[in-house]
Order: structure tokens, then C-alpha cells, then sequence
């Protein structure tokens, strides 16, 4: 036996212990140590809930750009699903928050359908990357969606659980909607019928909780505060090369020449690509589409990264270790943009290939 063979045993029962040690310590160190920044973004979620405890509107109209504390921007869908929140303590809702994000995180890797090899390497990159530990500390919905579109990956054939997770997707942040267009490009109409019935019924719940007024009001705020462009940390492919020197024409040229051609990308996978290729196609695309992408969406790129392990690539690694914690301050903006795509065109091609060679066996 060569050295090699005795010593994979070993890293193979080692991997679970480096993954829990290191996941446990970065997230474990961040939200010790992120003082008032801790649960920044959860904090608007919690205002509106209070808000509307209240008897006040969910959406405070006075905010003019994202960023800032306390806006909250996120669908009257949305409001239902956090008000729970609202009758807590601002410092309890918060750590209640945070573990509510790290348990939905774990729930998610234990039901990809990969490897358990394959699990544990994602809750270890997850432990390294900035943008994971970021959304934690942060408590934005990142590790939710990681969830729910863990679950649409794992059940992909089963309409109802793909239909429901896709529309508590799309009722927390719209971009998960997009599988709503890849759905029937697929044929499955009967997920769709699934989520629009959940969609309506938060819909419904909504309007009663929030207020009719409550959708115009989201639709006037995230009119005012989702410039693709001109948002300060944004890192949508425009607005990268606006902060690189590029005018706002050229920049804005970019940025919809980016949207059209993911749009694009989702067609071809549902086209030609195997049905779970193109469901993270998909995935990615709906993050691309979006006018603000935050470094920490960078998350979700787990989900194709744990694809492409599976399927044998392992230098996908390389993915979400360009944003890994050491090189938080390294990390060159246009990273993210080109992370994406990077990713969204791997998945693409990997999955073209292994549909043709479905069709040849």
C-alpha cells in the first residue's frame, strides 16, 4: 500500500473535525467580536416588524439609497414571515436571528444530494469565506435561501416541495423568482401552480398584516434605492466598473448586457443542459439579475461549487477560497462579478456535457 492510499483514510476522518473546528470558530469569532454590527441588516427586519406591531407601516419612505441602517426593502411577503421576530428584544431577536441562519446553513448542506464527503468540505469553505461569516454576522437571508434552494435542488422532481421553496424564496427576496421562469422552460408546470398558490396565500397574508398600502410603498422605496450603478459597495458587474473608471453609460451598457446574457444562460441550460445543472444555473442567474449584489450573496455560490465537487471538479474550490476570510481586505471588487460568472459558465458547460452523455448511454 502507498503512502497516498494509507494516508486518505485519514484525511477522510480528519475532514469532519477541521470542518466543525473551523466553522465553529471563524462564525463563532465573528459574531463575538461584531459588537454593533451585529445583526445590522437583521435589525431593519426587526424595526418593520415592530412597525407593524405597532399599527405603522412596515416601509420607512425617508431612506434615499441602500446601505443604510435600518432600511428595510425586502417584499410585503416578507413581513409575515419575520413579525415573530418583532415581539422579542432587540438583543435576543438578534442572537435568535443568528441561530436561526446557522441552523437553516447546516439543514441545507445535510440535504444536498452529494457526497457526505462533498457536505463537509462545504461547511468548511463555508467556514472560510468572508461572504458566509459576513451574512451571519450581518444576519442577512443568505443562509435561508441557501435552504430553500437546497431543498428546490434536492427535490427537483417533486413538484410540491420545489414549488413551495422556490416561492418562500421569492416571497423573502424576489430574485429566487427566476426559477419561476426556469421551471416551465423545464416542464414543470406543476411546481409552479405550487408556488403561485403559496405566493397568493403570503400575498394575502401580507396585504392583512402590513396594509395594501404596504406594496406601493415597497415598490416606491426599491424604485428610489436599487441604482445597479451608482451604489456604494455594490459589486453587480456595472457597477465594478463604474468604481474602475468607466463612465455610467459604458457602466450601464455593461450591466444590462450582463442581465440579458444570464437570462440567456438560463435558457441554454434548460435547453440543453441535465435538469439539476440548470436549476444552479438559474440559481446564479437570479443573484446576476439583481441590481444590488452585496459581497455576502457570494454564499450561495456553495450550491454550485457542492455540484461541481460531486461531479469530480475539485478545483472548484478555488471559487469561494478567492474570498475566503484571510484575503477579506486582498480581494479585488471585480472578483465577486467575475465569481459569478465564472461559476454560472461552469455549471452551464458541466452540465451540458453530462447530458450528452446521458443521452449517449
Amino acid at each position: 500500500m502507498t503512502a497516498d492510499r494509507r494516508l486518505r483514510p485519514l484525511a477522510r476522518a480528519a475532514l469532519p473535525i477541521i470542518a466543525c473546528l473551523t466553522f465553529a470558530i471563524t462564525v463563532g469569532a465573528t459574531l463575538a467580536v461584531a459588537g454593533d454590527t451585529r445583526g445590522y441588516d437583521f435589525l431593519a427586519y426587526h424595526q418593520a416588524a415592530m412597525r407593524v406591531l405597532d399599527g405603522q407601516p412596515a416601509y420607512d419612505l425617508s431612506f434615499e439609497a441602500s446601505g443604510a441602517f435600518g432600511l428595510f426593502y425586502y417584499p410585503p411577503t416578507f413581513v409575515p414571515l419575520v413579525l415573530p421576530f418583532g415581539l422579542l428584544a432587540a438583543g435576543t431577536a438578534v442572537w435568535a436571528w443568528a441561530g436561526l441562519l446557522i441552523g437553516a446553513f447546516l439543514i441545507g448542506v445535510a440535504i444536498l444530494p452529494v457526497s457526505r464527503t462533498v457536505r463537509w468540505w462545504i461547511v468548511l469553505l463555508a467556514g472560510l469565506s468572508w461572504p458566509f461569516v459576513y451574512a451571519v454576522k450581518l444576519g442577512q437571508v443568505g443562509p435561508l435561501l441557501f435552504l430553500l434552494f437546497a431543498v428546490g435542488w434536492r427535490w427537483l422532481d417533486e413538484p410540491v416541495r420545489l414549488g413551495v421553496s422556490t416561492a418562500l424564496g421569492t416571497a423573502i427576496k424576489l430574485q429566487p423568482g427566476l426559477l419561476f421562469v426556469w421551471a416551465p422552460l423545464t416542464g414543470r408546470w406543476r411546481a409552479v401552480a405550487a408556488g403561485a398558490v403559496t405566493l397568493a396565500i403570503l400575498a394575502v397574508a401580507a396585504t392583512i398584516v402590513a396594509g395594501p398600502g404596504s406594496w406601493n410603498d415597497f415598490l416606491t422605496l426599491v424604485r428610489r434605492v436599487s441604482d445597479p450603478i451608482t451604489t456604494p459597495h455594490n459589486f453587480t458587474p456595472g457597477a465594478v466598473a463604474y468604481q474602475l473608471g468607466a463612465s455610467a453609460q459604458v457602466a450601464s451598457l455593461l450591466q444590462w448586457t450582463s442581465t440579458l446574457l444570464a437570462v440567456v444562460a438560463v435558457v441554454i441550460a434548460a435547453r440543453l443542459a441535465t435538469a439539476e445543472a440548470s436549476f444552479l444555473v438559474a440559481v446564479v442567474a437570479s443573484q446576476l439579475l439583481s441590481p444590488i449584489l452585496w459581497d455576502h450573496y457570494a454564499l450561495l455560490l456553495l450550491l454550485p461549487v457542492a455540484y461541481l465537487l460531486a461531479a469530480g471538479r475539485w478545483w472548484a474550490i478555488v471559487i469561494p477560497l478567492a474570498t475566503a476570510i484571510p484575503l477579506v481586505n486582498l480581494t479585488p471588487a471585480a472578483v465577486y462579478p467575475i465569481a459569478f460568472w465564472a461559476t454560472l459558465l461552469i455549471v452551464l458547460l458541466v452540465g451540458v456535457r453530462a447530458r450528452r452523455g446521458e443521452a449517449i448511454a
